[in-house]
C-alpha cells in the first residue's frame, strides 16, 4: 500500500499478493426487503407494444395494391408489349394508375407520343385482356396525355432492356 506522509513523501509497502474482490452476483444487487422475488423483479413485464403485436393482421382487399386481383391486373399488363419498343407497358411507364372496385378496373394510361400508331388499337387490347383477368368483370382504359410521358418513368428493368442504363 502506499500512503503520503507529512513531509510529501510517498511511503511504499511491498506486498505477495492482493485479495480478489468478489464476483458480482445478481442476488447480491437485489434489494431483499422489498416484497418481490428476485425473479418477479427481473421477469419481462408487460410493455406498450403487447396490444400491437397480439392484433392479427388485416387482409388486403383483392382490389387494393399487394390484393390478388390487383397483382393479377398488374401481371396482365406487364404481359402487354408495346409494339415498337421491346419492353412491356407498365416497366415503360405507361400506366398511370390501376383502380380495382367490386370487379371493375380502370387502368389510366397515356402512350408514347399522341401519333402513336397503336393509339387506337392498344386501349382496346388492355381493356380485353384486363377483363379476362379473375375476378375482373369489366375493365375500362382511360387515355390521358397531361402529364406527357418520356423516357424517364421507365423502369430500371426497361431502361437497361433499352440500352440505357
Amino acid at each position: 500500500m502506499s500512503d503520503m506522509s507529512e513531509t510529501g513523501k510517498i511511503m511504499a509497502e511491498q506486498v505477495d499478493a492482493v485479495e480478489k474482490p468478489p464476483k458480482a452476483r445478481v442476488d447480491m444487487a437485489i434489494d431483499t426487503a422489498g416484497p418481490e422475488s428476485a425473479g418477479e423483479r427481473y421477469a419481462r413485464k408487460r410493455d406498450y407494444l403487447d396490444g400491437f403485436l397480439s392484433e392479427t393482421p388485416q387482409g388486403t382487399a383483392p382490389g387494393e395494391p399487394g390484393g390478388a386481383i390487383y397483382e393479377a391486373v398488374i401481371d396482365t399488363l406487364k404481359s402487354i408489349y408495346d409494339p415498337e419498343i421491346p419492353v412491356n407497358i407498365y416497366d415503360l411507364g405507361l400506366i398511370y394508375g390501376v383502380e380495382v372496385n367490386d370487379g371493375h378496373a380502370i387502368i389510366t394510361m397515356t402512350l408514347t407520343t399522341p401519333h402513336c400508331p397503336v393509339a387506337e388499337s392498344m386501349p382496346g387490347e388492355i381493356e380485353l385482356q384486363v377483363g379476362g383477368v379473375p375476378g375482373v368483370g369489366h375493365a375500362e382504359v382511360n387515355l390521358v396525355w397531361d402529364p406527357p410521358w418520356d423516357p424517364g418513368k421507365m423502369s430500371d428493368e426497361a431502361k437497361l432492356e433499352m440500352g440505357m442504363l
